[in-house]
Order: structure tokens, then sequence, then C-alpha cells
């Protein structure tokens, strides 16, 4: 397994921006975010939720990005701010296949991506994008991130802590639907409770184009299960600081990941 012993040097100050989404319009939504960004003050990294300019679409072959631009605005908030910006977008790659991409850009620029594996069928998802094939763990502030994208929730063995790929925060962004909201819960606290790190889930709110009504429920979970923070049925952006020794206490206290299966994602 991973070395228990380490520890992020210092703490993650996080702000997550559960907010309401224009349906397909870009400018929009990165003006609203603009906004909401300047009032945000001493944090790491901000989290934004999945496809923030244009809800969860399957209009891929309109609203798919081939210029880049939502990334350059990214990297443009974040040298401003002076912290990391992550979410994801629709975005057409240069092969022309298309993929739900999570991006964290650091404030100097840094990019690390992540294409969403698990693909929503009952939404026609897979027939719009592409699945991605490998998992990311990024760095950031001496912390291990593990990026997620909304149905990957439903997935633990592709979430799961091993010994090629630990992390001490499993980061999910998301369009959840408010009657699967027990679902979304009930999965986050499963998932930190399970890999014994800290576990965030950001959601919008609202209604998308297609009818489908978000409520929320953006969550912040320590490595015991417990909800830190909870960011109920509003729009909001909420606060709050992650305890960089509370990963390497509980996995010392009850050191359950050294009986766990052996495998390799793949």
């Amino acid at each position: 397994m991973p070395d228990l012993s380490a520890a992020p040097a210092r703490d993650l100050r996080l702000a997550l921006l559960q907010q309401p989404l224009v349906w397909h319009d870009r400018a929009a939504n990165l003006a609203h975010f603009e906004t909401l960004l300047e009032t945000i003050e001493a944090v790491d990294l901000v989290v934004l939720p999945e496809m923030f300019t244009t809800g969860f679409t399957m209009d891929s072959a309109q609203q798919a990005e081939a210029d880049g631009h939502t990334l350059r605005w990214l990297q443009q908030q974040a040298a401003r701010h002076r912290c990391a910006l992550a979410g994801s977008v629709a975005v057409r790659a240069d092969d022309g296949r298309c993929y739900n991409r999570f991006y964290l850009v650091s404030a100097t620029g840094v990019v690390q991506q992540y294409d969403k594996r698990h693909l929503f069928a009952m939404a026609g998802e897979h027939q719009s994008y592409a699945p991605g094939s490998q998992r990311l763990i990024a760095e950031l502030c001496g912390w291990r991130i593990c990026p997620q994208i909304c149905y990957d929730l439903r997935f633990p063995v592709w979430s799961r802590h091993c010994t090629s790929a630990g992390y001490d925060l499993l980061l999910y962004v998301a369009n959840w639907p408010d009657k699967r909201r027990l679902h979304w819960r009930s999965l986050l606290q499963a998932r930190a409770i399970e890999n014994q790190s800290w576990c965030v889930g950001v959601n919008r709110i609202g209604r998308d184009g297609n009818g489908v009504n978000y409520v929320g429920d953006s969550l912040i979970i320590d490595p015991l299960g417990n909800i830190v923070a909870d960011a109920l049925d509003q729009a909001t952006v909420l606060c709050q600081t992650l305890s960089a020794q509370a990963v390497q206490q509980v996995r010392s206290q009850l050191p359950f990941l050294r009986d766990a299966d052996a495998f390799q994602l793949g």
C-alpha cells in the first residue's frame, strides 16, 4: 500500500461553486462565474460543476469546444485569483472525438486533465462522447487528488485507493438530478469511508434545457464519512479547509486498507 505515514505539507482550502447553469450559453456561464470568483479570497482550489459552460448536453456536435476557449479562461482566472480552478467541459479533441473532460488548472497555468470514464447511457452520453481510459492522480499543494465525473460515482473500483494510485482527496463534479439525490449523498459517503480519504462532490442547481431538475447537495466529507459541509439546495459558494493530517490519522488508527483485495486498474 502507499506510505500511510505520508501526509500533505499543509491544509487545503476549497471553494465549491454550486450554481445554476444557463443552457448552451458559454458566455453567460463564464460571466457569472467570473463575478463569483471576485468574491472569493484565500483559497487554494475553486471547483465548478460538470459541463459548467453548457449544462449536461448531448449536443456535442454544436456544443463541444474545439477552440480551447474555456481552458484559456480557466488559466486566466487561475492566474488572476492566484488559485487553482477545476471543472468539466465538453470538448472536441484533435482526433475529432468529443470528451466530457475535467480540467484542473494551477495558478501558474499548469493543466492536468481527466476524461470521464463512465458515460451515462440512459441519457445517450455514450453516443455523443468517447470514454476516457486513464485515471488521473493530480498534484496540487502537496495533495494527491483523484478527479471523477458524475456517473463515475456509481463504480467504486474506478475510484479505489490502491498501491499504484493512492490519493488524499477524491473529487467529483456533477450534474446529478434531484430524483436520485439519495444515491448521490449516500455514495459520496461510501466512497469516503471505503477509501479513507476526503471526498468532495460539487453539483449544480436549477433546471436544464431537457427539463431535468437539480437541487445541489454539494458535500464535503471527511475520511470517516462524516459530512463536514453541506450546500443543501441553494445557489452558494461553499468554503471549507481540509485537514492535511486527517487522512494520515484515520489510515493509521484504522488500517483497513492493508487488508484490501489486490487489483490493478485497467
